[in-house]
């Protein structure tokens, strides 16, 4: 049996032996996590090219965390592609219309309407930041129909509406969801009433008039007698 200084050698060359464990870092650990995890799918920004006032994604995107995705755009450097028209509310009795359109692919400055009747010449409209995707159209007329356009502008400069064959008041035509489109304002119902009461008035003086008309000729000419049948037949 060894001495008493031999075994306390042997034991601290056991203990030496033995692996240690070392205590790990928080930071480790959280390292380890992430490269443990799966990446995380794309999510796309909430981006809705026909919402009114919609924030640019590229605002949406910088504020986003991890940053979501924009949809596609054409070169700043190109022109923006025509909007779509949306719907067209026509107020009839304010004489007004509210025109929505949605947003093209393409960077966009600003908007303008343009709005057209019969085969005159355009008339524009007050330009719109890039975020409004709705405006009212005011003074239009009871009974007329105009063709109203959405332009888009940036630096490169704006996008085409159709020309004389495109979609006009008189014949149909224009790309389907182009930016242009017919508005009928109908009458208002007031001059409807006005219209009806006007004609009754009319036909009343008429049968006025044709009846004092045959009440004079009857007074000027007589009205024929008829002949007695002879006694005794």
């Amino acid at each position: 049996m060894p001495g008493p200084p031999r075994l306390l050698w042997l034991l601290a060359v056991s203990f030496s032996l033995v692996p240690r464990a070392h205590p790990s870092a928080p930071g480790d650990a959280e390292e380890e996590d992430e490269t443990a995890r799966p990446p995380r799918p794309a999510v796309l920004c909430d981006y809705d090219r026909c919402r009114h006032l919609q924030v640019p994604c590229r605002e949406l995107q910088s504020a986003s965390r991890p940053a979501c995705l924009c949809p596609g755009l054409s070169s700043p450097a190109q022109p923006p592609a025509a909007p779509r028209l949306g719907e067209v509310r026509v107020v009839a009795e304010a004489g007004a219309a509210v025109v929505h359109w949605c947003a093209p692919s393409s960077p966009v400055q600003r908007y303008w309407l343009l709005l057209r009747e019969g085969r005159g010449p355009p008339r524009k409209g007050p330009p719109l930041n890039a975020t409004v995707r709705r405006a009212e159209l005011k003074g239009l007329e009871a009974g007329s129909t105009y063709v109203v356009c959405v332009v888009a502008a940036n630096s490169a400069g704006e996008s085409g509406v159709p020309g004389a064959g495109g979609e006009g008041p008189d014949g149909a035509g224009g790309p389907a969801f182009g930016p242009c489109g017919r508005v009928a304002v109908p009458p208002r119902p007031l001059s409807l009433v006005h219209a009806a009461v006007g004609v009754g008035a009319a036909l009343a003086l008429l049968s006025c008039g044709a009846l004092a008309w045959h009440c004079c000729l009857r007074q000027r000419c007589g009205c024929p007698r008829r002949a007695r049948p002879a006694a005794g037949l």
